[in-house]
């Protein structure tokens, strides 16, 4: 193992490591959000590691990381729980884990509207293929110098700092995991959109073109942004009614001790 792959583990797992005072807020029951979520479904997870810090300032967004639904394939997890989903960790790569892992953090479910069944077949086989390869250490080295020594660039250039990378097609960043598989049925995530017009001084024969942008060049935000991903939420999802919820009392607050 050469000196700088040694150096960018060592970084790794200190920006795996949480941050003093990180808390993890769970926005929804665990066993909601496993029977909602879909197959081809993007769950974005806000973290509170060293590594999700330098993530949202780079993207400021609230979104640090994100995984795929790819539903029961048979993938191996450690216990009994099924591995179901798919995503690129810092420190063991690409692999497939069990919800339990995002059940105590903030998540948010992306869903991709208008995706055929055949293409969902191809999208998870895609990313099946591709467990195993390690986490880009080239971005790992970037995003250090990003948490440690925050540059000042304004905030309209700082998705350019996303263009990170080897450009090894056997390493991945969550997002650009993801960007790839979607990428490779061609559908849509935030394309850049183009105008061909056969006249140039007419608009009446132009057609509206779309280009797709390099995969990475994608956060986890992009997903929840794009116009081509339904937004789910699991607790209104399934026939919420506000009138249902019981509000604690202070009395029961004081005797659960938890009053502010």
């Amino acid at each position: 193992m050469g000196i700088l792959q040694k150096t960018g583990e060592s970084i790794a797992g200190y920006l795996a490591q949480e941050r003093r005072g990180g808390k993890h807020i769970a926005t929804c029951d665990p066993k909601l959000l496993a029977e909602t979520l879909k197959p081809g479904d993007v769950l974005l997870v806000e973290g509170s590691s060293r590594f999700s810090s330098a993530i949202k300032y780079i993207t400021q967004s609230t979104w640090s990381h994100s995984a795929i639904y790819v539903g029961d394939c048979g993938l191996e997890a450690e216990g009994e729980e099924k591995a179901v989903l798919i995503e690129a960790d810092v420190i063991e790569g690409v692999r497939a884990v069990p919800i339990s892992q995002y059940t105590s953090f903030h998540t948010r479910i992306c869903r991709p509207v208008g995706i055929t069944p055949d293409e969902l077949v191809d999208l998870k086989q895609f990313l099946i293929d591709r467990l195993g390869y390690q986490y880009d250490l080239k971005n790992i080295f970037d995003l250090a110098r990003y948490f440690l020594h925050p540059p000042p660039v304004p905030t309209k250039w700082r998705r350019q700092l996303l263009a990170l990378g080897s450009g090894d097609p056997t390493r991945a960043i969550c997002s650009s995991l993801i960007a790839m598989a979607f990428q490779s049925v061609k559908y849509p995530i935030l394309p850049e959109r183009l105008k061909a017009c056969e006249d140039e001084e007419s608009e009446e024969d132009c057609s509206e073109l779309y280009n797709i942008r390099h995969h990475s060049l994608f956060a986890p935000r992009d997903f929840d942004v794009s116009p081509y991903f339904e937004i789910v939420k699991p607790t209104i999802y399934q026939d919420f009614d506000p009138h249902e919820l019981l509000w604690a009392t202070d009395e029961q607050l004081r005797k659960m001790e938890l009053r502010f």
